[in-house]
């Protein structure tokens, strides 16, 4: 059995807690952005894609048990955007894509995904504040599914642009602080 040293669980439980304290905030200012996935991304680009992954599939688990049970179902989203941007995001010494098409690559299959979720589970109406502007464009006339893919696209790349921006802005700031942790996971 792996033993994890104290740091990178104390670093797990940091990126859990800012996940559900950004889903938390999110939801309860009916943002129409979702915030949950700054915890994951990090996870992912200092621990790699497996950390990512536990990370957002804890995270939903705890969110879904506390203040949101809609975050369980989009666990998957959550999971691909791990995936993702360890892929990404893999080696930032030779950027090829600007942040802005990266984190486009991103949400795409996450959107397209979340939007199936959406639709098929929920109807189009989560509990979060983009579901206001679903609701507001149906109302004018567009159909739900239209209305959804709309705005998931539109709310999730402005999502992933902000998360993944600040958590890039993040990463030199934490070699700072602890300059033998990245040195520890290989990762950053």
């Amino acid at each position: 059995m792996k033993k994890f040293s104290p740091y990178i669980i104390s670093f797990a439980a940091i990126c859990i807690a800012l996940n559900y304290v950004g889903s938390t905030l999110a939801l309860l200012l009916k943002l129409p952005i979702y915030l949950d996935t700054f915890g994951t991304v990090l996870a992912s680009l200092v621990l790699g894609p497996l950390a990512g992954v536990s990370i957002a599939v804890l995270s939903a688990l705890i969110s879904a048990f506390t203040a949101d049970i809609s975050a369980i179902y989009f666990s998957p989203v959550a999971i691909l955007l791990a995936l993702l941007v360890s892929i990404f995001f893999k080696n930032q010494s030779r950027p090829s894509l600007s942040l802005l098409w990266k984190s486009f690559l991103v949400s795409l299959p996450a959107t397209i995904l979340a939007s199936l979720i959406t639709v098929l589970v929920f109807k189009g109406i989560t509990p979060s504040g983009s579901s206001l502007l679903v609701q507001g464009l149906h109302g004018l006339g567009l159909d739900l599914v239209s209305s959804t893919v709309l705005v998931q696209a539109l709310t999730d790349y402005a999502d992933r642009l902000i998360v993944i921006g600040v958590s890039l802005l993040v990463l030199p700031q934490l070699k700072k602080i602890s300059p033998q942790f990245s040195a520890k996971t290989g990762r950053v």
